[in-house]
């Protein structure tokens, strides 16, 4: 009897990349901070991950796998450009090339590229990883959120693991109509109507899923942009008395870890500068973080308790427009991917 990668290899594949992540993007893996002098082992996208700092403090990404025998590299040493494997020594730079067989000499495994190497860029406070369907071709630039990359802006980064699909965080995130209920009591989220109307908007790099008739009362509005990094984007109307800027945005990513467990990034930010970008942050370290650390955690409580197959006994109404757009998209990607990674595996 066939088995199902025997009858279609594409659909297979389609599967795959869906539950565990689109790839041809750039995500980020970890904040600036996680990553310093010894190596740091991660799972992202599946798929497992060595990172670590050189002297003069780039980060490298390697598939964290030895070539000789398959230890994990980041068990081992830091050596600057190069790490080198705990078990055998086996010295390994930052193009995934074997440059150092200590224990036998002339080697055959030196000089030979058999370790997969990621384009690595660190921004806004944390590293940047692009997972290509295809590991030959080039990265192309990380295109940031002007929020992310603006001297008019400042931000903070919130980081926090997730034990539940990636899938469901975007959901989360594309579902306006959550904040009036699950963060009905937050100091930012109490107000305006708890019933409304949604529509979609398309916009160059993606779309807009609003509420009709009701602006800067409550998070009333969602955007998800594709600019080779996949991110969410709205704001939170704030009282005054919670300082100056304006609006107060999120700007968020989803990081598939496994099938089952993600990473969020949400970028805190607000349009100051000067003095005011001061009173801002001061703000925001000693009234509100607390805060929007307690609405990130209704969300993850949510979420994790949801059943595995939750999507299989849904029944969605207008208010899920935005979410069901989004997940059609999300699917079509996966299948377009999956004719790729088929096409470039040998026969």
């Amino acid at each position: 009897m066939q088995t199902i990668e025997q009858k279609d290899p594409v659909a297979t594949a389609a599967q795959q990349i869906l539950a565990t992540g689109i790839r041809d993007l750039w995500y980020p893996v970890a904040p600036s901070w996680q990553v310093r002098n010894a190596p740091v082992g991660i799972t992202r996208l599946g798929e497992s991950i060595v990172l670590w700092r050189d002297a003069a403090g780039r980060v490298h990404a390697l598939e964290d796998r030895c070539p000789h025998r398959g230890a994990r590299l980041s068990l081992g040493w830091n050596l600057g450009e190069r790490v080198a494997c705990w078990y055998h020594g086996i010295q390994i730079d930052g193009s995934g090339t074997v440059r150092e067989v200590p224990a036998s000499a002339n080697c055959p495994l030196e000089g030979k590229s058999c370790v997969k190497s990621y384009a690595v860029e660190e921004r806004a406070g944390a590293v940047f990883l692009w997972f290509g369907i295809d590991p030959a071709a080039a990265a192309p630039a990380l295109d940031l959120p002007l929020e992310l990359v603006s001297e008019e802006y400042s931000h903070f980064l919130c980081m926090s693991n997730w034990n539940t699909s990636y899938r469901y965080a975007i959901d989360n995130v594309m579902d306006p109509m959550h904040g009036a209920y699950l963060h009905a009591a937050s100091h930012s989220m109490a107000d305006g109507d708890k019933r409304s109307e949604m529509k979609v908007r398309k916009t160059p790099v993606g779309l807009v899923f609003e509420k009709v008739g009701q602006r800067d009362v409550n998070f009333d509005w969602v955007e998800l942009g594709d600019t080779g990094c996949m991110w969410l984007r709205l704001t939170i109307p704030y009282q005054k008395k919670y300082g100056p800027g304006g609006s107060f945005g999120i700007i968020g990513f989803a990081t598939p870890v496994d099938e089952d467990h993600c990473q969020v990034y949400f970028w805190r930010t607000r349009k100051v500068r000067g003095w005011q970008c001061n009173v801002w942050r001061f703000l925001y370290r000693n009234r509100l973080e607390g805060l929007h650390w307690d609405v990130l955690e209704q969300d993850r409580l949510v979420l994790e308790s949801m059943p595995r197959n939750a999507r299989d006994r849904e029944f969605l109404y207008e208010h899920d427009m935005g979410l069901a757009r989004v997940r059609r998209m999300l699917e079509k990607q996966a299948a377009d991917q999956a004719h790729a990674r088929v096409a470039l595996t040998p026969a």
